[in-house]
């Protein structure tokens, strides 16, 4: 396997080289072996092409900016490989990376599975919060709380050597490109985009996932036309490992049956000759979800300039920062609009400055005018802008130079306790 370029995926092929291609993506913080147990019995019928996010399982560290990135430049290792159309299951942020090619290159997707999925996981805030914590203190307080996340607690209580595998797995992932994968998933959201995933869809989801549950994959199967839900009982978000044999079940039966976009309904199967299973195995429920719960829009009537601020002001300041400013009366309304459209439409949208020097301005001044109830909030966001508690310092310390002591002593305090409620680890 040579270097891998930026603008590609590291991969490796199982299975007979002219059988139709099944590619397979992973969770973030996994590498392709979180699909281990899947590769004996899809391997018989596809020829399996398993990636690496860049900077997991030791592939090129390039940092990408959003989850199409990432599509883009998956799309790009399969187009030098000659691949055109292909099925693809992917799990959690590997999940993602699929609907987004189902959405703009659906001519390339001839099946598709979403495993551990959402059409929006969590929200902007948590993974901004993510990223700021690995800046600060390295990817172990992530690597530590991985298993409770991933995993059914009596699965991880019978299965100790592949909860530190899962650990170690977190532990060698480049800290730079888990950031930038926090922020694209940050970003993510395709709930008005799912009528026009055109593609048969198995959303697969384990029933005690707690991450990205039963209620989003009903949401994802309510707007997806043509998806189907698959229920695992005893497993949690790393389902293809806590469940290996239902879910290869789920998979071979849905890539089998729909391979040709026939609509008939998935059975359960019995388990593959020769399969085993790390842990005791659950045959799987598949279900139809309820109807559809229609997507969140955004407000009509406004311009270009107000909808392009108001999303950059909630990627800066947190939606529940900017829900709090907005949730006032119709006396503020107009003020609020003003601030969108100017402050954040236009001055922090231009491309003369990044938005981490925005912030170390934006800190200065807030100091200079002597507004330290604001100075909270733009202390936050300096950390998910990319600045680190140092360089905050720095800030503080030039600023007390220009706009005085008092104003810089306070503003310390502002700012010691912001970061201290950043940066700390999850328990």
């Amino acid at each position: 396997m040579s270097e891998t370029p930026p603008d590609t995926m590291q991969y490796r092929f199982d299975g007979p080289e002219d059988a139709p291609v099944l590619v397979i993506g992973p969770s973030l913080g996994t590498t392709w072996h979180m699909w281990d147990r899947q590769i004996p019995v899809l391997s018989e019928h596809w020829r399996i092409f398993r990636y690496d996010l860049p900077g997991h399982g030791g592939a090129p560290s390039h940092p990408a900016a959003s989850v199409l990135d990432l599509a883009d430049r998956l799309l790009a290792t399969l187009d030098g490989l000659g691949v055109q159309r292909f099925g693809y299951a992917g799990c959690s942020i590997g999940a993602a990376v699929g609907a987004e090619i189902a959405l703009r290159h659906p001519h390339r997707v001839a099946s598709l599975a979403l495993v551990a999925s959402s059409p929006r996981f969590g929200s902007a805030d948590e993974f901004r919060q993510r990223g700021v914590v690995v800046r600060t203190n390295g990817l172990e307080p992530i690597a530590r709380t991985s298993p409770e996340r991933w995993f059914t607690p009596g699965f991880a209580a019978a299965q100790p050597a592949i909860v530190e595998w899962a650990v170690q797995m977190v532990r060698t992932t480049d800290p730079g490109c888990y950031i930038s994968f926090c922020e694209a998933l940050a970003t993510f959201d395709i709930r008005a985009q799912l009528s026009r995933i055109s593609v048969p869809t198995l959303v697969l989801v384990g029933a005690e996932d707690k991450v990205t549950g039963p209620a989003e994959a009903r949401t994802l199967v309510a707007g997806i036309p043509d998806a189907r839900l698959a229920l695992v009982p005893g497993a949690s978000h790393l389902a293809p490992v806590e469940q290996p044999a239902a879910v290869t079940d789920l998979l071979l039966t849905h890539f089998s049956t729909f391979w040709q976009d026939t609509l008939t309904s998935i059975p359960v199967l019995p388990a593959p000759a020769g399969a085993t299973a790390p842990y005791t195995p659950v045959l799987p429920v598949a279900e139809i979800a309820p109807a559809a719960v229609p997507p969140d829009g955004a407000p009509e009537g406004r311009g270009d300039r107000y909808e392009s601020g108001m999303r950059i002001r909630r990627e800066v300041l947190g939606d529940a920062h900017v829900d709090a400013a907005t949730a006032g009366d119709d006396f503020t309304e107009d003020f609020q609009d003003l601030v969108t459209r100017y402050a954040w439409g236009e001055i922090w949208s231009r491309d003369g400055l990044d938005r981490r020097a925005r912030s170390c301005v934006t800190l200065a001044a807030v100091v200079g005018s002597g507004h330290l109830e604001s100075l909270g909030p733009h202390v936050r966001a300096a950390l998910r802008n990319g600045l680190t508690p140092a360089e905050i310092k720095e800030v503080l310390l030039q600023s007390a130079v220009y706009c005085g002591i008092p104003a810089a002593g306070a503003a310390f305090a502002v700012a010691r306790r912001v970061i201290q409620e950043e940066t700390t680890p999850p328990a």
